[in-house]
């Protein structure tokens, strides 16, 4: 096991223990720099071990695995940020789910527009291929899914690519959002939290999210069940700015109450159980 790795399983140990610690109390317990603690915790959050709550990492009890092993115990490369293509595989089966009642949803002669996202890629594909819309997008995979399915209207918003999401945006990209107008918006999200909101993983997301949002008749909200009580570093709504959630039926409970107390449209899909 490498030096970092090692390193980074004893940081997951003390977040777990103490159920939370500042940078400062953990670069002084591993004996390293605050930079390097910062670091180490970006990765962390990346893949959802760690939530960043006012300064504090706070240890995430869904995680599944916080061991950084790699296949056939090799060190996993913890260089490697959040990647779309990893993200994909992850919940498949949900997110498959969840694209396709998603897509049922667009009626003929909408206008829509479809935010970046693994489980936004999922909805693109599963629109059939007589459907007559007009879809604004700025997600390289998601334009790929589309470009030959001839009775769409396909709008593409460009400006800068970012690899790690496929998602294509700039500021004039978020003007022409600004100066259209959407019957429909279907916004991913990774994060989903009582009292802290709705967040995304990049803070370059957060402009053409709000357009979306602020351009849009209907706003509907899709993600998998993991992301409740999950937060990310770029918050950009509140439960209350979407009209309709869509996610799968591992949704406990207490969410569902909250969901329909705010008279928000729920729709749940099959998951894995």
């Amino acid at each position: 096991m490498s030096k970092k790795t090692d390193r980074i399983n004893r940081l997951i140990d003390i977040i777990k223990t103490k159920n939370g610690a500042s940078v400062k109390e953990l670069a002084a317990m591993l004996g390293v720099s605050e930079m390097t603690i910062r670091r180490d915790l970006d990765v962390l959050e990346q893949h959802s071990i760690v939530n960043n709550v006012y300064g504090a990492a706070i240890y995430n009890p869904a995680t599944d695995n916080p061991t950084f092993k790699g296949r056939e115990g090799t060190d996993y490369d913890l260089s490697i940020p959040y990647d779309l293509s990893n993200a994909k595989s992850a919940r498949d089966i949900e997110k498959k789910s969840i694209g396709a009642f998603a897509a049922s949803l667009i009626n003929p002669g909408d206008i829509i527009v479809i935010d970046t996202g693994s489980t936004t890629e999922m909805l693109a594909e599963h629109i059939p291929d007589d459907t007559n819309a007009t879809v604004l997008c700025y997600n390289a995979n998601i334009l790929n899914s589309l470009r030959l399915k001839e009775d769409l209207t396909l709008i593409f918003s460009g400006g800068k690519y970012h690899p790690q999401t496929q998602m294509v945006e700039s500021l004039q990209g978020v003007e022409l959002i600004k100066s259209m107008r959407f019957t429909k918006a279907f916004i991913s999200a990774a994060g989903v939290h009582p009292s802290l909101g709705i967040t995304c993983v990049y803070d370059y997301e957060v402009p053409t999210k709000l357009a979306i949002m602020q351009s849009s008749v209907e706003k509907i909200l899709l993600f998998d069940s993991s992301k409740f009580n999950q937060v990310k570093p770029a918050f950009f709504g509140s439960l209350t700015d979407f009209d309709t959630i869509i996610t799968d039926d591992n949704i406990s409970d207490y969410w569902k109450e909250m969901i329909q107390s705010k008279n928000i449209k729920l729709y749940t899909v099959l998951g894995s159980k």
